[in-house]
């Protein structure tokens, strides 16, 4: 006999869970509850019967997996909240009973928790932390820049700075930086690491209020995980370039506003760092000193020991000149070991590099190919002095990245200490700039330098080549800044808008403006000045349905309300309404007459299924959706290139 089936103990009552009854399962208020699911990388889930889901209830609530919901209630940090409830009512009551030793002795010793085991549950690979990098990156450069204040404490603040400028002189030692674009919000940047494009948002360096509505609860929450999951991925950066992490920092240059300067890096110890590869290479050569002696037992030469290793190791040294020493028996056997264990080792070396390779690129790969790309020393040639109204971290930073030696480069004394470069070097080559000149009075300073504007590196930088300076010069209207994460191939493809700049760029032919455009602009002006005046005895003659007579009723209106005649106006209302009542009769009359391409399309259309109709009018939206956008780009561009004439 079959079992009844009770209703709520299977399907989806069983497999979601509300979040009231989440906090009653798990004991914990909402804002533990949303700091957990955040860290976890919980979220809500939309059921696809809400009212099986609810029991029978159609009340809008949020609903968990019930499988999520059990799994945390076996989670450490889950035990660390209910440690600091209880150490907080411990605290309360000394305080209440002003024991103010006990208080003080009990806040020195509150309970602390670690994120380390949530990073490596949520991140099992380190590609994948590297995936996740995006949102870290923004987060923690936006923290960087937030004034502190009751919600952010300065620790906060300066722990956020110091891991962004670990990344930045990552970023800068390992020239990994590919594109960078200035926008509103603020400056983009995206650099390559291990195969995976990071990109990331730094705002601009000014004075803003901050909102009240921000709940900052949850943003420093993330910003919590986000810190943990950088330390994580910088020591690991940093060890594969041999680096010690964190780098040491000279309080008196940091103090003194020194930036990326006050950072030092130390190479790490080499028995330390000594790789998988150079351990079995010791080890192959211990084994083949081990088995190299002769038959009558007498050690055999260096030479001869290393001649015997290269053999071993397959280092294809051309010994055919040279006599290779005979080894009696037993030292053919070792002999044979000692192959055998290197061919072991290097089997195990070579699937352990297959098993990474399928997962990421090795950094040395990345190295060897950005050093034969010569496009990322692009600045390794120049010297560059920032004036002090520049965005200094910004700029030292791009040209950094970009080949630039940190001796190489200056500053003005007030944007901070460390400057390479004196404002009066005659080695300079490029003074970046970016204060308006009167008259194209600029600075004289000795030697041979040229002016230019900070958007001339940016720019220079996602060319991947050095662009001509005069357009750049101070004073100057600025070229566009064309964005470098827009495909303008796949765009033009696709019948998107590109703009002219971007097409000469590309080798396509741009449609050169036409001076029939300006005339027939000017045509319409003196048409507009020349056009009769209709009266309201006009727009009552005027047909309902005709497009050129469309606005004779407004104006019509308007004549016969300054007049004063509100008998009039009703009147002229009433016909004219009357007027499109009997237009829109027989419109609907009138047969539909369509082009014979219109009739074959809408017969194709026919023979489509439901779902593919329905794809078929998305594609169509879309596509005029583009046009219509394309247009609106041209127009707005057109206008913009009159106003320029006119003034």
């Amino acid at each position: 006999m079959a079992k009844i089936k009770k209703k709520g103990e299977s399907g989806a009552s069983k497999n979601y869970i509300t979040r009231n009854q989440a906090l009653k399962k798990l004991q914990v208020t909402l804002a533990e509850f949303r700091r957990l699911c955040i860290l976890k990388g919980i979220f809500p889930r939309q059921p696809r019967h809400v009212k099986r889901a609810n029991k029978g209830s159609t009340a809008p609530t949020s609903f968990y997996y019930a499988k999520d919901i059990a799994y945390l209630q076996h989670e450490p940090v889950l035990r660390a909240f209910r440690e600091h409830k209880t150490f907080a009512k411990k605290l309360n009551r000394a305080i209440a009973r002003r024991e103010w030793y006990a208080a003080k002795n009990m806040d020195e010793n509150r309970p602390k928790y670690k994120l380390d085991h949530i990073i490596k549950e949520r991140y099992p690979t380190f590609v994948d932390s590297l995936r996740d990098l995006d949102d870290a990156l923004s987060m923690l450069f936006l923290f960087a820049n937030i004034p502190a204040s009751q919600s952010i404490a300065p620790e906060i603040t300066s722990h956020c700075a110091r891991l962004c400028a670990e990344w930045q002189l990552y970023v800068m030692r390992t020239n990994t930086l590919r594109k960078v674009f200035l926008s509103i919000k603020g400056i983009y940047f995206q650099a390559v690491v291990y195969g995976q494009e990071i990109t990331w948002l730094v705002p601009y360096m000014f004075t803003q209020n901050i909102p009240t509505d921000v709940d900052f609860r949850v943003m420093m929450t993330f910003l919590e995980l986000y810190q943990t999951l950088m330390g994580f991925v910088l020591y690991k950066l940093y060890f594969d370039e041999n680096l010690v992490y964190p780098p040491k920092l000279d309080e008196e240059k940091d103090s003194q506003g020194a930036g990326f300067g006050s950072l030092l890096l130390t190479p790490n110890d080499a028995s330390v760092l000594m790789g998988q590869g150079d351990v079995l290479e010791k080890e192959a050569q211990a084994a083949a000193e081990n088995a190299a002696t002769r038959a009558d037992g007498k050690k055999m030469s260096a030479r001869d020991v290393k001649r015997q290793i290269a053999r071993l190791t397959h280092q294809g040294i051309d010994d055919e000149d040279e006599e290779v020493p005979v080894l009696d028996a037993d030292a053919e056997a070792e002999e044979e070991a000692a192959d055998e264990f290197v061919m072991q080792a290097s089997k195990r070396t070579t699937e352990d590099e297959q098993l990474a390779g399928d997962q990421l690129t090795t950094l040395g790969e990345l190295q060897h190919q950005a050093g034969d790309d010569t496009k990322q020393n692009l600045f390794s040639r120049y010297v560059f002095y920032i004036s002090r109204e520049c965005p200094r971290a910004v700029v030292e930073f791009i040209l950094r990245s970009f080949g630039a030696h940190p001796s190489n480069i200056g500053w003005d004394h007030v944007a901070g200490a460390g400057s390479g470069v004196a404002e009066n070097d005659e080695r300079i080559t490029h003074h970046i700039i970016d204060r308006p000149v009167e008259d194209g009075n600029l600075p004289q300073h000795p030697g041979r330098r040229v002016y230019v504007q900070p958007q001339w590196v940016v720019d220079s930088v996602n060319r991947r080549t050095l662009l001509p300076t005069e357009p750049y010069r101070p004073g100057a209207p600025l070229p566009p800044h064309l964005s470098p994460f827009v495909d303008d191939h796949e765009v033009a493809r696709r019948g998107g808008y590109v703009p002219s700049e971007a097409q000469e760029a590309l080798g396509m032919e741009v449609a050169a403006p036409t001076s029939d455009s300006d005339e027939t602009d000017d045509e319409e002006e003196e048409d507009r000045k020349t056009a009769p005046t209709f009266s309201a005895r006009d727009a009552l003659l005027a047909d309902p349905i005709d497009a050129d007579a469309s606005g004779l009723m407004e104006a019509a209106e308007l004549e016969v309300e300054a007049a004063g005649g509100e008998d009039a106006l009703i009147a002229l209302r009433a016909q004219h309404s009357a007027a499109l009542k009997s237009a829109k009769k027989q419109k609907r009359k009138a047969p539909v007459q369509l082009s014979e391409e219109a009739e074959a399309r809408d017969m194709a259309k026919m023979l489509l299924s439901n779902r593919q109709r329905k794809l078929y009018t998305r594609m169509g939206n879309a596509a005029s959706k583009t046009n219509f956008e394309k247009q609106r780009l041209e127009t707005k561009k057109q206008q913009l290139g009159k106003k320029k004439k006119s003034t």
